[in-house]
């Protein structure tokens, strides 16, 4: 079973000056908040020119910060209204079907290697529980599951924050700065 790896990414640059500058992380945020920002909009914002905002945005690109753009679809909009977390724990021989099957079936959103007892997360969205009840079951062929279904999100899925308050000391979410 082939795994993926993330790329290696590059945060430093050739004259060893951070990639992941102030004004890079200024950008990234922006671009976290609406990726379909113009370079002028950019530009503004963080007080720069077009081009040069362009310049920093392809280098976080092909530096491998910036993976791609993508559209954020709402599963409930679209008749996926039930969402859960299923873990699964493959039984003797069973890993490379789990994975398998994970990528063939539809309802299934993400899918992670783990460590710990369990061996796979997967994010599954589906119409009904009756519709989760038929993914766990092709699942169950193959080890155990323990499913714990979404009933709320109260932190959405957000830009990771290299160097921000949990990286630098600070008390995260106290909204004092660091003193």
């Amino acid at each position: 079973m082939a795994t993926r790896r993330a790329p290696r990414v590059r945060t430093d640059l050739p004259d060893g000056r951070s990639l992941l500058d102030e004004v890079n992380r200024e950008l990234l945020r922006l671009l976290d908040e609406d990726p379909r920002r113009s370079a002028a909009d950019l530009a503004r914002r963080v007080r720069m020119s077009p081009p040069a905002v362009r310049e920093r945005v392809a280098r976080l690109e092909s530096a491998g910060v910036i993976r791609g753009y993508r559209l954020d679809v709402d599963p409930a909009a679209v008749g996926l209204p039930v969402a859960a977390w299923v873990r699964v724990r493959p039984g003797p021989g069973q890993l490379p079907r789990v994975a398998e099957l994970a990528a063939r079936v539809p309802e299934v959103a993400e899918c992670h290697r783990v460590s710990g007892e369990d061996c796979f997360l997967l994010r599954v969205h589906v119409p009904s529980i009756q519709a989760l009840e038929g993914v766990l079951d092709q699942f169950l062929l193959h080890g155990q599951t323990t499913t714990s279904i979404v009933v709320g999100t109260p932190v959405p899925v957000r830009l990771p924050a290299p160097g921000g308050p949990a990286g630098d000391g600070g008390s995260a979410g106290d909204g004092d700065p660091p003193g």
